[in-house]
């Protein structure tokens, strides 16, 4: 199956040495389309810069990443109130044009008396997010979370501005349900106004809630389908055994409620029967939550944050594994019946 955003390098496939028994990997991963956009198959979070890492860590995040041939990087005016989008501007000096910087703006922290769809916080937030990334325009522009308060076509309006304006190139959004996402595309067609090229919203293994209804809109007016907690925060990494999470992971971390969006019996079990399964495949879990995600047409790229160096290689890395037909088959028998 062939990403319908079209793909432009090779895909990172792993190969055995002989004699070995050891699998190599050629670090270079696949491209593919968001628009005018080309994005590496593997992005990065930006989420960790400014709250679990400093400013050199995050160089050798950065610094990796390049190594590894990833160069889609997706932050927000949130994180770490401003400071990801300020380390991230600091890490790219002498690598712009290498790379493609994805933002989101809306979700809280508003001025007063504006929501995070309305023209105004719109302009001002492009404004503050560029002089953040030091940079002059931003690749990828999302709106964080729908607003309730604003038309869309406000919204829609005020980002197509930026685009005419050169401060953005593509436009997304993100926690949209199927009916407001066509209901938006229909907007900006009817208008004339620059399209949502993204919709962003949580997919994985273990969530399969967007499979219903809203990759059916995205293949509909072709928009790319981002996921995001790929890696259900860590479930789907190993890290987390029957007992809970590890010490010192980011699960590990979370309050109790908030946990609970992610553990529960239910996908404990899921994860021993897929962790068994890959067992007699020399396959990791990491590896599969990828390469189970890009096998689907609509996702250009699975974005997943990471705190070091061998991390970001771990994550290029897993997306090489083309599954078959009937190891997908197997998964799916796997996650619908446990």
């Amino acid at each position: 199956m062939q990403p319908i955003f079209g793909t432009t390098q090779l895909r990172s496939i792993p190969a055995h040495n002989e004699g070995s028994g050891q699998r190599s990997y050629d670090p270079i991963v696949e491209q593919r389309s968001i628009g005018e956009l080309e994005v590496s198959e593997v992005g990065l979070g930006c989420n960790n810069f400014g709250t679990r890492i400093d400013q050199e860590r995050t160089d050798e995040v950065f610094a990796a990443c390049l190594d590894a041939g990833i160069n889609f990087f997706d932050t927000a005016d949130v994180y770490g109130s401003g400071a990801s989008e300020e380390m991230l501007g600091r890490a790219i000096k002498g690598h712009r044009d290498q790379i493609i910087i994805a933002t989101k703006f809306g979700l809280r922290d508003m001025d007063p008396g504006l929501t995070g769809g309305s023209a105004e916080w719109v302009r001002r937030s492009v404004d503050r997010s560029l002089r953040r990334l030091e940079t002059d325009w931003i690749d990828l522009f999302q709106l964080h979370t729908p607003d309730d308060e604003v038309p869309e076509r406000e919204t829609l309006e005020a980002l197509h501005e930026l685009v005419v304006a050169g401060k953005v190139r593509e436009i997304g959004c993100s926690n949209y349900d199927a009916n407001r996402l066509d209901s938006a595309a229909d907007v900006a067609k009817r208008d004339l106004l620059t399209p949502y090229r993204t919709v962003q919203n949580r997919y994985s293994l273990l969530h399969r809630e967007p499979e219903a209804e809203i990759f059916d809109v995205c293949n509909e007016h072709s928009i790319a389908f981002l996921p995001f907690f790929p890696l259900e925060s860590g479930l789907l990494t190993g890290k987390v055994g029957v007992k809970g999470p590890r010490p010192g992971t980011r699960l590990a971390e979370w309050p109790q409620d908030r946990l609970d969006l992610f553990i529960d019996e239910r996908k404990l079990l899921i994860v021993s029967k897929l962790v068994e399964w890959l067992r007699h495949r020399d396959r990791t879990l990491l590896e599969l939550a990828f390469s189970w995600l890009l096998i689907r047409p609509e996702i250009p790229s699975v974005i997943a944050g990471a705190t070091s160096a061998d991390q970001v290689l771990a994550n290029s890395l897993a997306a090489g594994w083309q599954l078959s037909a009937v190891e997908l088959a197997e998964v799916d028998d796997i996650l619908s019946n446990s």
